[in-house]
């Protein structure tokens, strides 16, 4: 018996050390719950590769598409509270509550936000053949065709998606909806016609506008964009009440202990800090987020939430079919 007590005696004490081992002490996951290879890939991979070096730990980024996002946030959502599972995602965390009104996870219950990645900077574009030179021209050519004009839909309760309603609704115009999967795809529909208006991530719809074939009205940005610092920004053209511009947000399950959130939060504001990381991201067209607390981060959380869900509610998005 003693000899079974000094081997449990044992066993608790290393497991007390293991548990005392500094965070990290192994490899950390990302989920991206979107494709491999796309913009939040690569996003999360310009911020991770550069806190993974300082740690000494791998950081490995995980593509887990799926349900408009859902499939991979609540993997997250029901991941061990420790520090090693963490989520990167745009806006969909906080807008598709609203969307999908069973969802078995809540941004604002299950999760603590540590980072304030990217801002998601978007474009304003029609094919250059539409007879419109500015934003204000385009909303006036709208009105006078209501519902007889196009936009592409790259995703429901995507950035592109809730910028565009957003617009919509500040502007008092309406556009028929066309639905596709990922930007990608609509891109040459805009070139030929087919849609008169699509908000397009910055890093693909700059060569189009560089080579004439599309025309940008507005940067949905906080700033005029280094890339095209002619273009002003929808706040600028007009319409301040559509200038919520999204961003992509780093996340924890919310039981993480506190000092665990601490050290994360600090090295992604670290990274993000870094002028090589800051070049990764702006040529994969974001803007690099704010060094923000861990209590402003869930300020702007509850915020967009709620914007966000007033959003949705008043353009009547709903689960694709």
């Amino acid at each position: 018996m003693k000899f079974i007590a000094r081997i449990v005696g044992v066993l608790a004490f290393c497991a007390g050390i293991a548990h005392a081992q500094p965070y990290p002490s192994k490899p950390v996951r990302v989920i991206v719950p979107y494709p491999s290879g796309g913009i939040v890939d690569l996003l999360a991979r310009a911020i991770t590769e550069k806190i993974a070096a300082g740690w000494g730990q791998p950081i490995l980024v995980e593509g887990r598409p799926g349900a408009d996002s859902n499939l991979g946030t609540e993997s997250v959502a029901k991941s061990a509270p420790d520090g090693y599972t963490w989520l990167m995602t745009g806006p969909a965390v906080l807008s598709n509550p609203s969307i999908y009104t069973n969802l078995p996870w809540s941004p604002l219950r299950d999760f603590q936000g540590v980072g304030v990645a990217v801002w998601n900077l978007n474009v304003a574009v029609v094919p250059a053949t539409l007879p419109v030179a500015n934003l204000a021209e385009f909303v006036a050519y709208a009105k006078a065709r209501p519902g007889q004009l196009n936009f592409g839909n790259p995703g429901t309760g995507s950035s592109n998606h809730l910028s565009t309603e957003l617009f919509f609704q500040v502007a008092g115009i309406q556009l028929t909806n066309i639905g596709y999967k990922g930007q990608p795809p609509a891109i040459p529909d805009l070139i030929n016609g087919q849609l008169q208006f699509k908000v397009v991530a910055l890093g693909l719809a700059a060569p189009h506008i560089r080579s004439g074939r599309l025309r940008a009205l507005a940067a949905f940005s906080p700033l005029r964009l280094k890339q095209l610092p002619d273009v002003p920004t929808v706040s600028e053209a007009g319409y301040p009440e559509a200038g919520l511009v999204p961003w992509y947000g780093i996340y924890v399950p919310n039981a993480t202990p506190r000092d665990v959130v601490a050290r994360i939060n600090g090295e992604i504001n670290k990274a993000l800090a870094s002028p090589d990381v800051q070049e990764r991201i702006e040529k994969i067209g974001g803007l690099p987020g704010p060094v923000k607390t861990t209590d402003e981060i869930q300020a702007m959380m509850k915020s967009d939430f709620e914007r966000w869900g007033k959003v949705v509610r008043a353009a009547g998005i709903k689960p694709p079919q």
